[in-house]
């Protein structure tokens, strides 16, 4: 576990997927990818471990990743084929705004 701290980024350990914390909260958290802890974007990774299929949703690149309380949201900067969960719980995608229309 770990708290993680808004601007941090990081990487899957079962896909190519990468985030970026937007927000966090301020306890400790376990982030997950496909089933797999998540890792800091600089550490090199030789081998990858399998996707959890009950973690294997994907993430899209640009898409941003809440709780269900909305205390954590995460930035998805590289698609992969993993699903994020914090504590065991999968993130859901956060809904886009709609931006009025200009004539």
């Amino acid at each position: 576990m770990a708290v993680l701290k808004t601007g941090a980024r990081l990487k899957s350990a079962v896909c190519d997927g990468e985030v970026m914390v937007v927000s966090a909260p301020a306890a400790d958290i376990t982030l997950t990818c496909g089933g797999a802890d998540m890792v800091d974007s600089a550490t090199n990774a030789d081998e990858r471990a399998a996707i959890d299929p009950d973690h294997a949703v994907g993430i899209r690149i640009g898409k941003r990743y809440i709780t269900e309380d909305g205390g954590l949201e995460l930035l998805c900067v590289k698609s992969g084929d993993g699903g994020l969960a914090a504590d065991g719980a999968l993130l859901l995608q956060k809904d886009t705004k709609q931006l009025p229309k200009t004539d």
